[in-house]
């Protein structure tokens, strides 16, 4: 499929993938941290209190030890104004960081915790092995999820968030996360 980005942003499409239509930027989400048994099931955000070992829509604690929150990861699209592909991403932070985050995921201005030091804590398979890469959280304002931030490195990843990716890079890694436009 040839698409300009005004296509992609404005247009219906039939994904060869799951058969569904798509219509526009869509965000890729990585339901739980690459550590979390697969056969376990999330609970609510409002039953975590007290947990050692439980996963939500936000949050994931491993064994009492290992402390994850959703984030977001962005890469902007070369030669669109404000877009971006969004990923959502699980990482790591420390024991203190999550509870601080967790005392105020509910308030409109939560953004003024952080940033922390986290792990990148998932495996995106259209990239060189992004587990563990570093990175920042950085707590967002409204009870959105926080936003990474990777370490500068070379890594491929690192260097789309600092540089941005084409359309065409765009289309590639929704093949790979089986959305492909049919043809």
């Amino acid at each position: 499929m040839s698409a300009s980005l005004a296509d992609l942003r404005h247009r219906a499409w039939v994904c060869s993938g799951c058969g569904g239509t798509h219509t526009g930027l869509f965000d890729l989400v990585v339901a739980r941290p690459y550590h979390w048994p697969a056969d376990e099931p999330a609970v609510s955000n409002g039953d975590i209190a007290g947990r050692r070992h439980v996963l939500s829509d936000d949050f994931c604690i491993l064994s009492g030890e290992h402390h994850f929150v959703r984030c977001v990861l962005t890469l902007p699209i070369a030669g669109g104004r404000d877009a971006v592909l969004s990923f959502g991403i699980w990482s790591s932070l420390s024991k203190a960081s999550f509870h601080a985050y967790a005392a105020t995921f509910n308030d409109s201005d939560g953004g003024a915790a952080g940033p922390w030091f986290g792990w990148f804590s998932n495996r995106l398979p259209f990239y060189p092995d992004t587990l563990a890469l570093k990175c920042r959280v950085h707590p967002q304002d409204g009870r959105q999820r926080p936003r990474i931030e990777l370490e500068p490195t070379d890594h491929p990843l690192a260097v789309d968030q600092r540089q941005g990716i084409t359309l065409d890079r765009v289309l590639e890694i929704y093949a790979a996360a089986g959305h492909a436009p049919a043809s």
